[in-house]
């Protein structure tokens, strides 16, 4: 059997239900949206998401702000319905955010917000929802949208929910004060994005702060590419980071190409290995059979199945460390961070200013 072929996880949701059984990998629904694609109406979402899900990825993250990603994820899964009943996978979605620079954490929207999603993906629930973009919104707005988000949970409308942002540090600020805030409680999962891959590994470094003092029961890495800057391709014109930043990344994929590595795979197994694997608590003593640790998860910008399929490939390939894989990556991967000198770890600013 191809190590394609081999399923990274089951086929179905593991009873008793639980977030952390969401899979290691995520099909995300980000890509199915104007910022990445002219026609994201073309997408191949329907054969990504039956491939994703016959390989045991069965969660699919999307959200209102992706423009038409939630109805474009939603028409795919009722036209697979009778293949993949309701209950044999993960939706996640967001809330909160509406536009580029328009947001509303209010009561009120997040809950118009949530049903909107509940009509656009064609069911009666949400595994996981998300308070999106957060560090756009003042601290007072962010928890009463938690607290709306809380009595959905109690309303059993939305099973888990969560933050997402980009600053590290004020989602692990945000989820302590949840979890300190009676009307809120821990919260069940947080999206980090572009601080988990081989520019920049802020979010590998308060991996315990969010579990040991938020108790955050799943922590899932998103854009581990970068929002398309860690490639030898270009880099879409939305991406927020300095000049400095696109050139130096440019200057470390030209020298890798050189050398018969592309930056884009070699990125991919570093932010598999190191969310996926390295925080395992279990002893990786079989360095041919490496433990999932269930507390993590990636979530994966796809625009096609050979996409999908490469990501599944990078899985095993780090997982079973296939050809000596991993000892041949820690050569480039210290390679590109030290190449990338100042601006490994360098972040841009993202939200307004909070006193929390």
């Amino acid at each position: 059997m191809l190590i394609t072929e081999k399923p990274v996880g089951p086929t179905s949701p593991p009873r008793p239900y639980s977030i952390t059984d969401l899979p290691p990998l995520i099909v995300g629904g980000a890509t199915f949206n104007y910022q990445y694609t002219d026609n994201p109406e073309a997408a191949p979402i329907y054969e990504i998401l039956d491939t994703a899900f016959n390989s045991g990825l069965i969660a699919v993250d999307t959200s209102p702000y992706y423009g038409p990603s939630e109805i474009l994820v939603g028409k795919a899964l009722t036209e697979l319905s009778t293949k993949w009943p309701r209950e044999t996978y993960f939706i996640c979605t967001k809330a909160g955010r509406i536009a580029l620079n328009e947001f509303d954490y209010s009561a009120s929207a997040i809950r118009k917000s949530v049903k909107r999603s509940l009509e656009r993906l064609n069911t009666e629930y949400l595994d996981l929802v998300y308070l999106h973009d957060i560090e756009f919104g003042e601290i007072d707005d962010i928890m009463d949208g938690l607290k709306e988000l809380k009595r959905l949970k109690a309303e059993g409308i939305v099973k888990n929910i969560g933050i997402t942002g980009y600053p590290v540090d004020f989602l692990y600020r945000v989820a302590l004060a949840a979890h300190n805030n009676e009307e809120i409680g821990s919260l069940d999962a947080i999206l980090s994005y572009c601080h988990g891959c081989i520019q920049n590994t802020t979010l590998f470094e308060y991996y315990s702060k969010f579990f040991d003092e938020c108790h955050v029961k799943k922590i899932m890495n998103g854009s581990i590419l970068s929002m398309s800057l860690l490639r030898s391709g270009k880099t879409h014109t939305f991406h927020p980071g300095s000049t400095e930043l696109k050139e130096a990344v440019a200057a470390v994929a030209k020298d890798l190409s050189e050398q018969g590595v592309e930056l884009a795979e070699l990125s991919t197994r570093f932010a598999l290995k190191s969310w996926l694997f390295d925080t395992s608590k279990a002893t990786q003593s079989d360095k041919t059979n490496l433990s999932w640790n269930k507390k993590t998860s990636v979530v994966l910008g796809l625009g096609n199945v050979d996409e999908l399929m490469s990501a599944i490939t990078n899985f095993w390939k780090v997982k079973l460390n296939v050809s000596n894989s991993s000892e041949d990556d820690a050569k480039y991967v210290a390679q590109v961070q030290q190449q990338l000198g100042s601006h490994f770890n360098e972040s841009w600013e993202s939200g307004i200013e909070h006193d929390i």
